[in-house]
């Protein structure tokens, strides 16, 4: 007998196991790995047999790891179903999901849950040799492992350093350095590690401060910069190489004729003008 197991873990968040299926999707399943694969496991999760969900509220949804073990990856509510007719089919759905929607079986109306938040992705399961893809909630399932959290405290902004890879990071990882990065202006500095070419910025006139002008790098990968779009026409892959990172924070009472007479002189100090990717 465990420890503890996952039925304990519902039974602290205020369900009733005998409320919950817990479902494991398996990564052997071509079908299922394709949807994964496309970011689909949601619309997956909602394609079911009819009658699937009778004498259940909630579904706790796992993904297939090594051997039996599986990992915790969402819980949703079921708010009732519809007959899952062809017009219902997800926009971007494998052909080899898609097919299945005939009208005979169900698409589910899931509402995703946040009181198991701290848990997806993290708590990892014995589901067991049983072949059986779907249990009771209150089938005692070991708990094997939790692991961290993977976000990242703001360590402040001189110390701030960042690939680009690693902002573009922010919604999973970095979520708590938008408010303080919004809350600012600032001059700042993309350096290609490749060659070491330097261009200086400046974050001002927004409400989303340097936040919101760094989400355009992330958006665009240059920014608008023309020196970074002719690296990137030449380059493509070479925005993984950006660095960020901050020279100076400045108040949002600053003007923007006053931001960029600071911008000006990093730019004369690191003479990223005549060396670096600034044309101006």
């Amino acid at each position: 007998m465990s420890y503890l197991t996952f039925t304990d873990v519902l039974i602290k968040a205020g369900l009733d196991p005998k409320k919950v299926k817990l479902i494991r999707h398996a990564l052997s399943d071509k079908n299922f790995k394709a949807c994964f694969d496309l970011k689909m496991v949601y619309e997956y999760t909602c394609h079911q047999q009819a009658g699937f969900s009778t004498g259940y509220d909630y579904w706790a949804v796992f993904i297939s790891t090594t051997g039996t073990l599986a990992k915790f990856h969402s819980i949703y509510k079921v708010n009732g179903h519809v007959p899952d007719t062809p017009d219902l089919i997800p926009d971007g759905c494998p052909k080899s999901e898609a097919k299945f929607y005939k009208g005979k079986n169900a698409v589910y109306k899931l509402e995703r849950l946040d009181i198991l938040q701290d848990y997806e992705d993290k708590l990892t399961i014995q589901w067991g040799k049983s072949r059986k893809w779907d249990h009771k909630g209150t089938t005692e399932k070991e708990i094997i492992s939790l692991q961290p959290s993977k976000k990242k405290a703001f360590i402040g902004y001189e110390e701030f350093v960042l690939s680009y890879d690693e902002l573009k990071d922010n919604q999973n990882v970095y979520d708590d350095w938008v408010k303080p990065l919004s809350s600012i202006y600032a001059i700042y500095l993309i350096v290609d590690t490749e060659n070491g070419m330097q261009y200086v910025g400046s974050a001002y006139g927004t409400k989303d401060g340097l936040w919101g002008r760094w989400s355009s790098y992330v958006k665009t990968k240059h920014g608008g910069n023309k020196l970074m779009k002719e690296t990137l026409c030449a380059f493509p892959e070479r925005y993984h190489k950006f660095q960020f990172s901050i020279l100076q924070v400045l108040p949002k009472t600053l003007s923007p004729e006053e931001v960029q007479e600071i911008e000006s002189l990093y730019k004369k100090k690191l003479m990223s003008r005549e060396f670096g990717m600034n044309g101006n």
